[in-house]
């Protein structure tokens, strides 16, 4: 668990190095229509961020709390992301997972193992609502290299 929440509050720093040096060209680049450009993808991240740092804490405060997803694609195409301050959300990240770092820090092995359950009847611990945080971020890094590349294959023509 040690590990784990070490990463999570890495979550910041990882995203601000990948983007580190970017134009607002490259920022703003999408490798095809139906694809998000690195600046929507950040937007996206803060968004989900808002949501699960809810979650998170209902799982902690609540005895086994429904939990609720939102819709990533209908939050993206509706609440018009390219229109968004890039800098506003990416620090409403960094104070979201700040502001949990004093929760984890003292969380407990019982804590760990607290219940959420999603609408579906879907059942996860917080351990497994945190790994999938961290998951995230991964995934979304990952996301953010192949957006770069693409870009940067798209310079050479």
């Amino acid at each position: 668990m040690e590990e784990l929440i070490k990463e999570y509050a890495l979550g910041y720093t990882m995203l601000r190095e990948a983007i580190e040096g970017l134009s607002e060209e490259e920022l703003r680049y999408k490798p095809a229509p139906d694809k998000w450009s690195i600046h929507q993808i950040l937007i996206h991240v803060t968004d989900s961020e808002i949501s699960s740092t809810s979650r998170l804490k209902k799982v902690l405060a609540e005895d086994e709390p429904i939990l609720i997803s939102f819709d990533q694609d209908a939050w993206a195409n509706n609440l018009g992301y390219d229109l968004l301050d890039r800098e506003q959300h990416f620090l409403l990240f960094k104070f979201l997972r700040s502001s949990m770092q004093p929760i984890l820090d003292q969380l407990t092995s019982e804590q760990s193992r607290r219940v959420g359950v999603y609408v579906d009847q879907a059942r996860f611990t917080f351990k497994q609502l945190l790994e999938y945080r961290v998951q995230h971020i991964r995934d979304h890094l990952d996301q953010i290299e192949r957006v770069k590349n693409a870009y940067q294959e798209n310079q050479t023509y």
